[in-house]
């Protein structure tokens, strides 16, 4: 009997939580909504006007992190670095987004989010917008590092399959839409062909009565932008629920669901329309949560709730499409008390939702200060596996898994990069803010090249007193200034931000954009 008392606190630390959560494979569910801004969730903004019913209570089970980024301020980018763990500015894509008929932008050969998972036992599902690039069979030219130009819609051959999507960089299955829906095709595409033929010639009313058009293309018959999130939703859920046992029994998996939503065309499908008693951008938003919160359900109905890691963000922030005078003036700021929006270098432009719910491992109803990026999706599931990640890969990630339960690391994310529709850099470290550029490197005054003559070439903010970046402290603390500067140069020249051997960017990265030509903002504002 005494030998058998010894032998207790053995047993209970072989039998404890902590033990048994070292070795195990929740499933994960990553969702990225479409330019919805930090406060335009409830949660985030208590003054807010829009109801996040689900958003809210995935935080309320979960956790909040208040200062987290995506990697650029507009969508193909940052959706590069969620499935790479790398900053989009390595790549070839210097500036602006892909088109619906760009060929493939992730490097053949590098390791992605969903081939680690693969690698290591999940089921791999992509539902949305993929918005990297896929290569059709041209029969034309097609330009390749933007959106297609109107007289290029028709230079692919549609009933041909595409190669290099989202299949070959580590899905076992896709469906969903080549890029933005105010983007040709306008058809649904599954695994490496498109659902239906695009014969028809169409354009999507880009915001109810408001006014304007997508731009005009290919479509399949009976294709409708507010068809699209419902059937995105839809998908996913099938997913989960013919994955359940599977799940159950040893086989996670993971979906990565890139909506549509709340992106323009602002398209609530008709039961949502009116529903918020605010606006058609309002009514999107809300039919948002609600297929988050379908999600939700769905992994508590098929009793998978318990050990399912979802994690919902925005690929950037709120568009200004999304008309930020008219919500204002209803006491509603999509940006909350952030300056800018999407396409930005200021805050408004990158800092983005980040809600984590875990039950299995993360206690409800917390918040993290925890600088985080979009990138550090792939070093969380790694450190969530107990994985190494090869040297060449991830070059940009860092785990969050320490600040989820609340354990110390000894790699935590020190600083972070931030990069704008024009490919202006900016780099935060502790509450300091370098912007490499005099203006806000997007859509929002000053726009490119239009800064008061005499404006300082950089900006340099103080987030923990002024996070609305008002107060340019270039001057006062030019040494501050110059030593983010060295940093930001170094991490460019290494080829990395996280420890490990230097590696090579895909091209020269430069770290001052000239001045744009005249006419050229216009240009840029179009590129959404």
């Amino acid at each position: 009997m005494k030998s058998l008392l010894r032998l207790l606190p053995l047993l209970c630390l072989l039998l404890s939580p902590a033990q048994t959560q070292a070795v195990t494979k929740p499933n994960i569910i990553f969702i990225l909504c479409d330019d919805l801004g930090y406060g335009d969730v409830r949660c985030l903004n208590p003054e807010g006007k829009i109801a996040t019913p689900h958003m809210d209570r995935l935080a309320a089970e979960g956790m909040i992190f208040t200062d987290a980024h995506s990697g650029s301020s507009v969508c193909t980018p940052t959706r590069y670095g969620v499935m790479t763990g790398r900053y989009a500015w390595r790549s070839k894509l210097q500036s602006g987004v892909l088109g619906g008929l760009s060929p493939r932008l992730i490097e053949q050969g590098r390791l992605t989010v969903p081939a680690f998972l693969k690698q290591n036992g999940y089921h791999t599902a992509c539902v949305g917008k993929w918005h990297l690039g896929m290569d059709w069979v041209r029969t034309g030219e097609i330009s390749e590092m933007s959106i297609e130009k109107p007289v290029q819609v028709r230079n692919v051959d549609y009933t041909k399959p595409v190669t290099n999507g989202p299949t070959s960089v580590g899905f076992d299955t896709y469906f969903g839409i080549s890029a933005s829906l105010d983007m040709v095709p306008y058809c649904f595409i599954e695994n490496d062909r498109v659902a239906a033929h695009p014969t028809e010639t169409m354009k999507i009313p880009m915001n109810g009565a408001k006014g304007g058009f997508t731009r005009e293309g290919p479509g399949s018959p009976g294709f409708r932008g507010e068809d699209v999130l419902p059937a995105l939703t839809q998908r996913a859920l099938k997913i989960i629920g013919e994955k359940a046992a599977d799940a159950k029994n040893g086989k996670p998996f993971f979906i990565y669901m890139p909506l549509n939503s709340p992106h323009t065309p602002i398209v609530p499908s008709e039961k949502w329309q009116g529903k918020s008693g605010l606006s058609l951008y309002a009514d999107f938003v809300m039919e948002t949560d609600d297929s988050i919160g379908k999600v939700m359900r769905a992994t508590e109905e098929n009793g998978l709730a318990q050990d399912t890691l979802i994690i919902v963000t925005s690929d950037n922030g709120c568009s200004p499409s999304a008309d930020f005078p008219f919500h204002l003036s209803k006491g509603h700021n999509p940006s909350h008390n952030l300056r800018g929006h999407k396409a930005d270098i200021f805050d408004g432009g990158h800092r983005v939702p980040f809600i984590v719910r875990w039950p299995a491992r993360v206690k409800g109803g917390q918040k993290t200060a925890q600088l985080t990026c979009l990138t550090d999706l792939m070093a969380t599931a790694a450190d969530i596996l107990g994985q190494k990640l090869p040297e060449d890969a991830a070059e940009d990630s860092f785990s969050f898994l320490p600040a989820l339960t609340g354990q110390k690391s000894a790699v935590t994310r020190p600083n972070i990069i931030h990069h704008s529709i024009n490919g202006s850099f900016a780099i935060r470290e502790g509450s300091l803010k370098l912007n490499l550029c005099a203006d806000s490197g997007g859509w929002s005054d000053p726009r490119p090249g239009t800064a008061p003559a005499g404006s300082p070439e950089s900006q340099l903010y103080d987030l923990s007193t002024d996070i609305a970046e008002q107060n340019n402290l270039l001057n006062s603390r030019s040494e501050d200034a110059a030593r983010l500067k060295a940093l930001l140069e170094a991490q460019i020249s290494q080829g990395r931000s996280t420890p490990g051997p230097a590696q090579k960017n895909a091209v020269e990265v430069v770290l001052r954009k000239a001045a744009p030509k005249k006419g050229q903002p216009k240009k840029a504002k179009a590129q959404k």
